[in-house]
């Protein structure tokens, strides 16, 4: 186990107020075994917690769908009530969930700082799309009925959230489904447990009824999830992952015809065009690619430079990537912090070592540093060829990948040529291109001369292998919501 020493007295205390058991119908649970979360900056173990088995995560589906009925009939005022105590909460303890998230994470704590404002507005956002559930009420065209819609609440949902954003993409699903009445059983990924269980317990205080969330930590979730996607009660899964996984949830889902929400991987073009702004341009693509030290589904992969100035855009970029400091994320001004663990570290290295046998030069970095942590240096290549694996795959990690183009046809179509499209970037002066551009991208999302675009109130979500449905918005909602017509014959 850790030693007092490792960590500072307001670290070990941070770590030390979140509840290490399973949270199941209002009450927290020990398990006969635990599994130890690890900080990625160390290598060490902050604490362990609890190991659910399938047993535990029925026992969590009983406590959801039990509540069901309860939660439907909440009023919508009661409802939004509830989530506005969350924000206002998860504000209030700011420094210390983002501390925690830091230390099982590793993102630089003013990230994780930002991350909790960014979940804090999910509850915010739905608490006031609560209320605003709609309907409609029309005439029959023959005359002589009526036509009611209304929209009714799906029913448990099983919601899966990714270790990268382990507040941010909780809330994005929690928010919603308890807006629209839905119950839910929460898998977090291993390893970022501590962050889930901490909101968790936040809004228990907050006032959340039994069984409204639960959630259930594991080692196992195949065996954990598999009999909750293909029991019955479950009516709705909400996914966060890679698309190889989301693709086997999609297959098991269909055994139920459950509804599902899909966010899968992406593969971001980010496109300068020679009549952008350079220095905008430049701050957009650090965006773009260094949120969360590059472990972002939305993270820029393919940067992709018209000709003429494709030169000094990468000079630019890759003195500013130079000079980023690296460290833990505790650490004042620190920006590169460590990846996940050693195995990310691998794959980045693999990728970069590809790409220069293939022909790319590095201008910076290329190298994990020696040391303790799970640390890659921010690298910046260019001339990486079409056939370079990385062009190919999710990086997830800290390396700008810079190839040359000559026309804006010639942009697009490499652009697209991808079986991902969850989001894409655009750098250009002109507004006719970049409007051309942006209607042209096969993604669910463009940034226009801007490399953030994850937004509460904007509907987050990708096409073609990035995934189904949407997350956020005013759409956001309806992913949790069934819709019922009532014939009248008056």
């Amino acid at each position: 186990m850790l030693a007092d020493s490792t960590l500072s007295a307001a670290e070990r205390t941070a770590i030390d107020t979140v509840p290490r058991g399973l949270f199941i119908n209002g009450e927290w649970r020990e398990t006969a075994r635990t599994f130890p979360v690890v900080d990625p900056a160390t290598g060490v173990p902050l604490c362990s917690v609890a190991d659910a088995d399938p047993a535990d995560g029925l026992a969590a589906l009983d406590a959801a769908d039990a509540a069901q009925p309860a939660m439907a009939g909440t009023s919508p005022r009661e409802r939004g009530d509830l989530l506005m105590r969350v924000h206002r909460a998860l504000l209030a303890e700011t420094e210390r969930l983002g501390l925690i998230m830091t230390l099982e994470m590793g993102k630089p704590l003013e990230e994780a700082r930002r991350e909790i404002a960014y979940a804090a507005e999910f509850f915010r956002w739905f608490a006031e799309e609560a209320v605003r559930i709609d309907g409609g009420y029309m005439s029959a065209p023959t005359g002589g009925a009526r036509f009611l819609v209304t929209k009714q609440p799906v029913g448990p949902s099983l919601l899966i959230t990714p270790w990268n954003f382990p507040m941010a993409m909780g809330a994005r699903k929690i928010a919603p489904a308890l807006a629209a009445g839905c119950t839910c059983v929460v898998k977090p990924a291993e390893q970022t447990p501590l962050s889930m269980l901490a909101l968790v317990e936040l809004m228990a205080t907050a006032g959340l009824p039994a069984g409204a969330v639960n959630v259930v930590t594991t080692t196992d979730p195949a065996a954990l999830m598999t009999p909750l996607i293909r029991d019955e009660r479950s009516r709705k899964l909400s996914f966060t992952g890679s698309t190889a996984v989301g693709k086997v949830l999609l297959e098991q889902c269909a055994q139920t015809v459950m509804r599902t929400s899909m966010e899968l991987g992406g593969n971001a073009p980010l496109l300068v065009f020679d009549d952008a702004d350079l220095d905008e341009a430049v701050e957009g693509a650090l965006e773009a690619k260094m949120r969360n030290i590059g472990q972002a589904c939305t993270a820029a992969n393919r940067f992709l430079v018209q000709r003429g100035i494709a030169e000094e855009f990468a000079q630019r970029l890759a003195a500013r990537m130079a000079a980023l400091p690296m460290g833990r994320g505790t650490e004042p001004d620190v920006v590169v912090g460590p990846l996940i663990d050693a195995d990310a570290v691998a794959k980045v290295q693999h990728l970069v070592d590809d790409a220069r046998t293939r022909g790319a030069t590095v201008l910076t970095g290329g190298t994990a540093p020696t040391g303790p942590g799970t640390f890659y240096s921010a690298t910046v290549l260019v001339d990486v060829p079409d056939d370079a694996e990385l062009y190919h795959t999710e990086i997830f990690g800290p390396v700008a990948a810079i190839g040359v183009f000559d026309t804006e046809d010639e942009a697009i179509r490499r652009a697209n040529g991808t079986p991902y499209g969850l989001v894409s970037y655009v750098f250009t002066e002109n507004l006719r291109r970049g409007l051309r551009v942006c209607e042209a991208m096969e993604t669910g999302m463009v940034g226009l001369n801007q490399g953030v675009v994850s937004n509460p109130a904007a509907p987050f979500g990708g096409v073609k292998e990035s995934g189904l449905g949407r997350e956020g918005g005013s759409t956001g909602i309806d992913e949790f919501l069934e819709i019922k017509y009532i014939g009248v014959r008056l």
